[in-house]
């Protein structure tokens, strides 16, 4: 029987969707991880278990005009430029070789936000050159210092101090709010930190 195509509104003859990219967008219920796909998820949250809810398409318009959305673009710019500087002052390549995974991390958090709230961002924003001091002297890294003699170990614990710092960040903010969107968007982007806190923690886990 004719159907109307998800996206394009295309009337077609058939029970079928023509355009491919299609995207559905879910969050758990209980600890409010968003997340993106192009078929309706199955089972529960992968992240803490939680039930699953259908997010309906939702227009932000100027996402940038959410502090929730602000800050996290930053920070994520902020912690991306800190690891292309410590990267680019590594001394071994064990060192090189954590920096450079973890400032591709950000480049690909930095991608998520953009796809999953519009926050699109000029190139020349993502590349601009940081100034060194004034980054250094950023909250998110005060009493984190990368050395010739910090360890793989030191790398983790100093990126997970960061990614913790930012969850906080996000739930304080979210505590803070009266229930709406602003607050919605807060709890989303806590997950989304509390998500890269478990990644870092289980790859340290694993260094033994």
């Amino acid at each position: 029987m004719p159907s109307t195509c998800p996206k394009c509104r295309r009337v077609m003859e058939e029970d079928e969707i023509c355009c491919a990219q299609v995207r559905y967008s879910w969050r758990c219920r209980s600890c409010f991880k968003l997340t993106t796909g192009l078929a309706i998820p199955y089972g529960k949250c992968f992240l803490c278990g939680g039930d699953l809810e259908l997010i309906p398409s939702r227009d932000l318009g100027d996402s940038m005009r959410f502090q929730a959305i602000r800050d996290a673009v930053q920070f994520e710019l902020n912690s991306f430029h800190f690891y292309k500087l410590a990267r680019d002052k590594a001394r071994t390549k064990a060192q090189f070789d954590v920096l450079e995974r973890l400032y591709e991390a950000e480049l690909d958090h930095l991608h998520e936000l953009e796809e999953k709230y519009h926050a699109h961002l000029d190139r020349e924003v993502v590349e601009l050159s940081s100034n060194e001091q004034a980054l250094l002297d950023n909250w998110l890294f005060r009493g984190i210092h990368v050395t010739e003699e910090s360890g793989i170990a030191d790398l983790y614990q100093a990126a997970l101090e960061m990614e913790r710092r930012t969850r906080d960040h996000f739930q304080k903010l979210a505590a803070a709010l009266p229930a709406g969107l602003e607050k919605d968007l807060c709890g989303e982007l806590a997950a989304e930190e509390e998500e890269h806190v478990a990644m870092l923690e289980t790859e340290l886990e694993l260094l033994g």
